[in-house]
């Protein structure tokens, strides 16, 4: 009788799930152990209450992969179709196959989520899709994450020895037969559809990617109790916003409005600079951090460079991708839910510092070194406004191509040099590095030249910096110079090894300056986000006409609102000068005093006072709402600006 249970497809089925299931509470433990420096404060006790809630979307990812075989292993079928040598060979493989894929991304996505602090969806293929050098991207990822090979070998092997058990059934009359078997699939059919949607109920709705955030302490953390699998199957889908309701139509411009109306002032015909620097973190620059008692940076000549400019005790990236920062730093446009270039909408009309100044006479072009089309940048250009693109296919200096991602950033800023000053004043161009990125690697002539700090980033940030000086020094002499702004500032941050920078305040700690060369009168603002780029520029060379932007003038004027909006994970964010708020969507979540505590260990939600924050949280529900029902309905320009 036990024999007979055991080889029951019934047990078959449930033991092999459940092994996979196993598999992946293992892939989770391994990704907390690798990835350790983005967990710091998760104790025992919290890691087990992750691993449980964890279970809940791996049940449905498992069940989402393994439909087909669950329908063919229980299906009522004739004994001896079941019992047929060839079904039994071929059934497992409808196992098999979609679990080792499964398997397969959630290994690797191991390795990728340090850099994005979320599991990777199936935006990625939108982010890559245009990549022509996805293969060489992958050999240098192979060659780094060796030791993730080897796990993925040692889970795709114990998923195909511990799933190869085949069944066998008891001998019974034909209507018992089919009459057991096929209540059997029925409920397990059933109960498969309530773990696929992670509950039982008649108001349970189905499980979606936020809801980890009841099993977390920090919105990073919920990269540790979901999957890839299930990120990437609640996101085959492109995430369509729901439209927020917090205030009438007539209160939301009284707490926020994107539309901005200019004053005339004296037009400046000054030229514009915009230097995006690839994963620049506040924390590797020495000239935010000289409170910090033995630091040591790896930026010299920026650290040089921003004591002559304006700057800000606090400033904040949008999103935490490349692709979240062209729109934020160009177009004001924020990262909230997804990327807006990977949204549905991305084909809306929308407008740029580009865009602006063209109507004003401006000559404007982008440059970035990959080859074009790489993450959607050549794209997102053109439909910004700017005039030309320059990328590795129109480079034509020295043979520089860094073998994985793009020109390495000496000899592609100097490209650049040379390209602007052919170009007619005014002009306005933004320029994308990129050797600051994985696999952190610098050219041979500067191997053991800059300080490698204590992570892999570190030597290139140096090199990176060093491209910014010889960049400087060819410019410096050219007649235009003494008539440019020159905004410097990065993409989104990376990794961290200090603990002021490991928390949900120091993931989106970014440089934003701006430099000009005749000096900059300072301003009292404190608090800058990549969304007051366009804004500040704008209000810079007097634009009077009106336009949308979800930032403000942080350069000429003291903000009205001096906040800073980002979204982490699946959490709104807003900073002040002294607090940090998170919302969920309906409620505030965490609230910290980043001044008296840099590493957010005290969630004061519950303590602070209400009336105190309530400008705080008027504000960024009014900009949600704002962003989600201008993006929905193509209102992302104003009707003047067709």
């Amino acid at each position: 009788m036990a024999k007979s249970f055991w080889k029951h497809p019934l047990t078959v089925v449930v033991t092999n799930i459940l092994l996979v299931m196993a598999l992946y509470s293992f892939l989770r433990l391994c990704c907390f152990f690798i990835d350790r420096t983005m967990f710091p404060d998760v104790s025992f006790a919290h890691l087990l209450e992750m691993l449980r809630g964890g279970m809940r979307f791996d049940l449905s990812a498992i069940l989402y992969l393994s439909s087909l075989y669950i329908l063919v292993a229980l299906l009522p079928l004739p004994d001896r179709w079941r019992q047929d040598s060839r079904f039994q060979k071929t059934l497992p493989w409808l196992f098999w196959i979609p679990n080792s894929i499964g398997l397969f991304i959630n290994t690797i996505d191991i390795g990728y989520i340090p850099f994005t602090d979320r599991r990777t969806t199936c935006t990625f293929f939108q982010e890559f899709g245009n990549d022509t050098n996805l293969g060489s991207i992958l050999t240098e990822s192979i060659a780094h994450y060796w030791y993730l090979v080897l796990i993925l070998i040692l889970v795709i092997t114990l998923l195909i020895l511990g799933t190869r058990r085949r069944y066998t059934l008891t001998p019974t009359r034909t209507w018992v037969y089919y009459t057991r078997e096929s209540v059997i699939l029925i409920l397990f059919v059933y109960f498969s559809v309530i773990g696929i949607r992670g509950g039982f109920g008649r108001y349970t709705r189905p499980i979606t990617i936020s809801n980890a955030m009841q099993y977390v302490n920090t919105p990073r953390e919920c990269a540790l109790v979901l999957n890839t699998p299930f990120s990437m199957i609640q996101s085959i889908v492109p995430a369509r916003f729901e439209e927020k309701n917090y205030f009438s139509q007539d209160e939301l411009p009284q707490h926020m409005t994107p539309v901005h109306q200019p004053v005339a002032t004296a037009p400046v015909t000054d030229n514009i600079v915009v230097i995006i620097l690839e994963s620049f973190n506040k924390e590797y620059i020495g000239f935010y951090n000289r409170d910090i008692p033995g630091y040591t940076g790896y930026t010299p000549f920026l650290d040089s460079l921003l004591a002559h400019s304006v700057t800000y005790p606090y400033s904040f990236a949008s999103g935490r991708k490349s692709i979240d920062a062209m729109p934020s730093i160009l177009s004001s446009i924020p990262m909230l839910i997804e990327s807006y270039i990977v949204t549905p909408y991305s084909t809306n009309a929308v407008s740029s510092i580009a865009d602006c100044v063209r109507q004003k006479g401006y000559r404007t072009a982008f440059f970035h070194g990959a080859p074009n089309g790489s993450m959607g940048f050549q794209a997102y250009a053109r439909s910004a406004g700017f005039e030309n693109y320059y990328g590795k296919d129109e480079y034509d200096g020295p043979e520089a191509f860094d073998g994985t991602w793009a020109i390495w950033d000496e000899p592609f800023l100097q490209y650049y040099a040379r390209i602007m000053d052919t170009l007619p004043q005014p002009f306005m161009t933004a320029v994308f590095t990129a050797s600051s990125h994985h696999p952190f690697k610098v050219p041979a002539a500067y191997k053991d030249t800059f300080p490698k700090g204590n992570l892999p980033i570190h030597q290139t940030i140096g090199y990176t910096d060093h491209a910014l000086r010889t960049f400087f020094d060819s410019i410096r002499t050219k007649p235009w110079f003494d008539h440019t702004l020159f905004v410097l500032t990065a993409d989104h941050t990376n990794e961290s090894a200090m603990p002021e920078y490991s928390n949900a305040k120091g993931l989106f700690e970014i440089p934003i300056a701006f430099f000009h060369p005749q000096g900059l009168p300072a301003t009292t603002n404190t608090v800058i986000c990549q969304t007051d780029i366009m804004p500040s520029v704008l209000s810079y060379i007097g634009y009077d006409k009106p336009y949308i932007a979800f930032g403000e003038d942080a350069l000429t004027v003291t903000k009205t609102h001096p906040y800073a909006v980002n979204y982490n994970a699946t959490v709104f964010q807003i900073f002040s000068d002294s607090l940090l708020l998170q919302y969920d969507g309906n409620q505030l979540i965490g609230a910290y005093n980043f001044q008296s505590d840099r590493c957010l260990k005290n969630n004061i939600a519950d303590q602070i006072d209400t009336v105190h924050i309530q400008p705080m949280t008027d504000y960024l529900k009014a900009y949600i709402q704002q962003y989600i029902h201008r993006v929905m309905h193509n209102e992302l320009i104003l009707p003047c600006e067709n």
